[in-house]
């Protein structure tokens, strides 16, 4: 990162496993969380950016490329081996400059890229869970292996039986206004047809328009031509002649100037040639004012059917085509309104199997998907829970099926299950979406996982529950981690320090890696304050002993 807000040039190189980052209030972790939001291509924040008298830059290099990551790189020609550079410079001026690999790219590409190779979790994404219309989202994840391409299938299923019923439905006119129509569109036809367009010769009339506009010019200068070149005693042709003639009488005298007799010769035929096909145009340049109206009158038709059915007579002549289609149709409409039925049949069959096809993957997976989540929360210390995931069948079609899906939930012994959106808290919620991040992460080829501050809201036994839930996670990924709780810092395999200092008269932020003896610090500082004391620092060293001892 360099020159971002606060932070005038820092290097940040995270390890495997579980990396922690720990800071006062205020000492720049959401700026670092904002920073690699850039690098994935995230709207530019103006606070980010300070006086923005300098280009801000941020890198960040990846030294393993999961394989969609790597199956877009190719659809995209963009190189790629063993390691993955991603690069945004914004200029002071506000221009954005993308590039992967040193190769230019779009914000957009940025987007899609860094959708396969991280995934940050901020501190009120748990607030989507009260959002019932998400939790398809979660179990469609969970699944996404055997779904396939059905949910992409699905939507396209979904659009085609939608502008099928919508054709149907605009079709359904009454015998008047059809008529109506018929005789509008005959009229429109053949006002085209009358017109006896040919491709191309709009082109040549305006040539030819260009050209009658300005023939007293034309003729004119033509003519000063013909004077300077061919027309009088004093002309270049007859000067040219002249030379020819004198040089003819000395050639014998100095062979050299048989060279210079070719070049007058060659020159005295170019001129006439010239002279000739002057002559030809100004001869052509003889017409009538009827022929000039007539091309003035057929460029004013052309012009004004433009106006109506197109841009260009292509355009015209494809419109007319159209509305030779309707006229067909109308003229058959009963078998027209067959056609448009057997498309919207068509389409609904189609729907209704793949619609299935998702609901029967869906309801296999809700059975999985509850126990998992079940173990998983009762590893965060929600001991007697137990989850649901309801699967029900929506009023109509949606783009992703005909299923409505429901999360269900109970944390106390001898409760109902009830909608989890309506009854967690907002630190059981954190724990929730933390059970789901981790579920979701063993199925998904993302390998950096980013959480930010997720933990807000919970302390204690649960604080160590979710330290160990973070500890496992990061044994099969990569996951960075910015915190308050001391639980979660000393499962730490490597612990960043963020921080504000003064140089030179100005504030800037900056990030430290920690030493084990530095670890211990923090994590005193984390449990008692601004007064570390012995009794904090003996604490913290048990801390990252037990730590220690859980990963063994």
């Amino acid at each position: 990162m360099k020159n971002l807000a606060l932070i005038r040039e820092t290097e940040v190189e995270t390890a495997a496993g579980l990396n922690i980052l720990t800071g006062e209030t205020g000492a720049g972790k959401s700026l670092l969380m904002g920073s690699v939001g850039l690098a994935m291509g995230e709207r530019a924040n103006r606070e980010l950016f300070g006086d923005a008298k300098e280009d801000v830059l941020i890198e960040l290099t990846f030294d393993a490329i999961p394989p969609a990551a790597a199956r877009l790189l190719e659809e995209h020609a963009v190189s790629a081996e063993d390691e993955l550079i991603l690069t945004r410079k914004i200029t002071a001026g506000g221009r954005n400059v993308c590039r992967v690999n040193a190769e230019t790219v779009s914000v957009s590409f940025l987007k899609e890229l860094t959708a396969h190779l991280i995934q940050i979790h901020g501190q009120r994404e748990h607030e989507v869970l009260r959002d019932k219309r998400r939790h398809l989202t979660f179990l469609d994840a969970f699944c996404k292996k055997e779904l396939g391409e059905k949910p992409k299938q699905t939507e396209a299923a979904y659009h085609r039986y939608m502008e099928a019923v919508r054709t149907l439905r605009e079709a359904g006119t009454d015998e008047e206004e059809r008529i109506r129509e018929l005789h509008f569109l005959a009229f429109e036809v053949g006002e085209i047809e009358d017109a006896h367009l040919v491709p191309g010769e709009e082109e040549e009339l305006e040539a030819q328009f260009r050209m009658m506009s300005h023939a007293q010019k034309i003729i004119g200068a033509l003519s000063a031509c013909l004077e300077l070149t061919g027309g009088n005693q004093t002309s270049a042709a007859e000067q040219t002649g002249r030379a020819i003639r004198e040089i003819r009488e000395i050639i014998t005298y100095d062979e050299r100037l048989s060279v210079l007799y070719d070049q007058l010769s060659e020159i005295e035929a170019l001129l006439s040639d010239f002279n000739q096909d002057c002559s030809a145009h100004l001869s052509e340049m003889e017409f009538g004012e009827d022929v000039f109206y007539e091309v003035e009158n057929r460029l004013n038709t052309i012009h004004r059917l433009q106006s109506k059915y197109g841009n260009s007579i292509e355009e015209i002549l494809a419109e007319k085509e159209k509305k030779q289609e309707r006229i067909e149709q109308l003229e058959n409409f009963g078998a027209y309104l067959e056609k448009l039925e057997q498309d919207v049949s068509d389409a609904k069959k189609e729907l209704d199997h793949l619609c299935g096809e998702m609901t029967k993957i869906r309801k296999k997976a809700a059975t999985q998907f509850s126990a998992v989540m079940e173990q998983s929360l009762r590893e965060l210390n929600f001991s007697q829970v137990v989850f649901q995931t309801e699967i029900t069948e929506t009023e109509g079609y949606t783009s992703a099926g005909t299923d409505e899906v429901r999360f269900l939930i109970s944390t106390n012994p001898g409760e109902e299950v009830r909608p989890l959106d309506l009854v967690a808290s907002g630190g059981e919620l954190s724990r929730i979406m933390l059970a789901f991040r981790t579920i979701l992460a063993d199925s998904d080829e993302v390998q950096t996982l980013i959480f930010d501050e997720i933990d807000s809201g919970i302390s204690g036994r649960t604080a160590q529950k979710v330290a160990e839930k973070m500890r496992e996670t990061a044994r099969c990924h990569q996951v960075i981690c910015i915190t308050h709780l001391p639980q979660i810092a000393a499962m730490a395999d490597q612990h960043f320090l963020i921080e504000k200092t003064i140089k030179e008269d100005k504030t800037q932020t900056e990030v430290t890696t920690l030493s084990y003896e530095q670890e211990i610090h923090e994590l005193a500082r984390m449990l008692g304050g601004a007064k570390i004391t012995d009794a904090a620092l003996k604490n913290a060293v048990e801390m990252k002993e037990m730590a220690k001892e859980s990963d063994e």
